[in-house]
């Protein structure tokens, strides 16, 4: 039986109008009976059943990014990128910050929705656990419904849902970098992981741990960090001041690796001399580092523009599909042999 405004209404405890006018964010609303009306509309899934199939075909000229650290250079390198295919179109790009939390980015994707938005690019890895997954499918089929294209960038596909994934091919590109470590001769390295329930932690992780079963050796210390500059600056001390400390230390991108390098720095020990360190993402600053560090290239252009033509429908993709980008290793001066060993 179809959902009718009336129906949210009456579950909500309020007017016809009052649900028209939280809907439409057409009028001031008090806060607690807009959150009454949203619950109402979320428990009947009325969207899906009335409001969006008669908005459908009839977006706004907003397009939605949604990004976990706007000052973060990851997310400002693919937001700008994927700005650069909405450019010129006429189009209002609005990127939403969601610092990470799942439940903030559930909150701005409802909100885009509200805003009949175009399109939604939804950047970086995914955090939280199965209920959070659930939550967000069932919107991303709403949004689908409503005729608004969301698309993955630097992030799996949620799978049985609508949406298109970009993402990068993080599991090989951390293995090739530990192969490359363990080439030079190290043995025991350390490695620190990204955010815990991170879909670009677990990927990176799993990659590493690949390239040392198959050197035959037995994975170093795992670490739980973030990917802030902190995390490397506030974690590398107790492993490097270790009775057996690690030959090198690998941190799951470049700006908790830049904290490994000012970590060494002020305990005296010298990168690549005494302590060999490496990255994951290249950022731009990456090579200005001293020394320089070694690192795996995410193709932020490539990523980012191939998601923003795809949310535009200048690339077909096919609803559910993905579209892997390749990573590469970036060789400088922060990795050598192990000091015993040269």
């Amino acid at each position: 039986m179809t959902v009718t405004l009336a129906d949210v209404a009456d579950r909500a405890g309020v007017s016809a109008a009052t649900v028209s006018r939280v809907l439409n964010g057409n009028y001031p609303v008090a806060t607690r009976t807009r959150a009454r009306v949203l619950r109402a509309v979320q428990e009947l899934d009325y969207v899906v059943n009335a409001h969006a199939r008669s908005l459908a075909g009839s977006t706004s000229d907003v397009v939605g990014v949604l990004v976990n650290d706007v000052a973060d250079p990851f997310f400002g390198l693919l937001a700008g990128a994927v700005q650069s295919q909405v450019s010129g179109l006429d189009l209002l790009t609005i990127i939403a910050n969601t610092g990470g939390t799942p439940e903030e980015e559930l909150r701005y994707l409802e909100l885009l929705m509200r805003q009949r938005a175009r399109a939604v690019v939804i950047t970086g890895g995914q955090s939280g656990g199965p209920e959070h997954v659930e939550r967000l499918s069932a919107l991303i089929r709403r949004a689908h419904g409503a005729g608004m294209q969301v698309v993955f960038c630097g992030r799996p596909l949620l799978p049985d849902t609508p949406a298109v994934a970009v993402d990068v091919d993080n599991r090989r590109g951390a293995e090739t970098l530990t192969r490359h470590l363990t080439a030079f001769g190290h043995r025991h390295i350390a490695y620190l992981t990204g955010p815990p329930a991170n879909t670009t932690t677990d990927a990176r992780l799993a990659g590493h741990l690949d390239a040392m079963r198959a050197a035959g050796l037995a994975p170093g210390p795992v670490v739980a960090g973030s990917f802030g500059r902190d995390a490397g600056l506030q974690l590398a001390p107790a492993l490097l001041q270790r009775s057996a400390p690690p030959t090198a230390i690998i941190a799951a991108n470049d700006q908790a690796a830049s904290g490994v390098l000012a970590a060494a720095r002020e305990l005296g020990i010298a990168v690549p001399a005494a302590l060999s360190v490496a990255g994951f993402d290249d950022l731009p600053v990456s090579g200005d580092t001293v020394p320089a560090l070694t690192t795996v290239r995410v193709p932020f252009e490539e990523l980012g523009r191939r998601a923003g033509r795809i949310a535009m429908g200048a690339d077909a993709a096919q609803p559910g599909s993905t579209i892997t980008v390749r990573t590469e290793l970036i060789v400088r001066d922060s990795v050598h042999h192990p000091a015993d060993t040269r």
